[in-house]
């Protein structure tokens, strides 16, 4: 039983480092896709629109899992 304990220990550990990694990982391309969009806004500003009556469509979010894709029923 001490065996089994001392390996599902392990595991959830192991688990629990590759989570913070993913993490850290997330948040930093989350930073370099802020700054990519900050910049494309930035520059689409400067050019200005070709056609005014279209919004926009830059939008972003700090949730990667957000999914914006209509559903199909």
């Amino acid at each position: 039983m001490d065996k089994l304990n001392s390996q599902l220990y392990w595991q959830n550990y192991c688990i629990i480092k590759e989570n913070e990694r993913l993490r850290k990982k997330a948040q930093q391309l989350n930073q370099e896709n802020q700054a990519l969009l900050t910049e494309l806004r930035r520059k689409l500003a400067k050019k200005g629109r070709a056609n005014p009556d279209q919004g926009s469509c830059l939008c972003s979010t700090s949730d990667p899992n957000l999914n914006t894709e209509p559903r199909i029923p």
